[in-house]
């Protein structure tokens, strides 16, 4: 099984967010969903885990 992390942008913040658990594939997508729905965050990116 792979793993995935979400990286996001965050108003008012340096940097690119990034998560520190990682998820499942469909986890991922779901929590990546839950992130755009949140004022101020852009650019919301799935990637695998590293």
């Amino acid at each position: 099984m792979d793993d995935y992390r979400i990286i996001w942008t965050q108003e008012g913040r340096d940097g690119r967010q990034e998560s520190v658990v990682t998820y499942d594939k469909a986890a991922a997508e779901g929590h990546a969903g839950c992130k755009r729905a949140k004022p101020g965050v852009s650019d919301v990116r799935i990637e695998p885990a590293r």
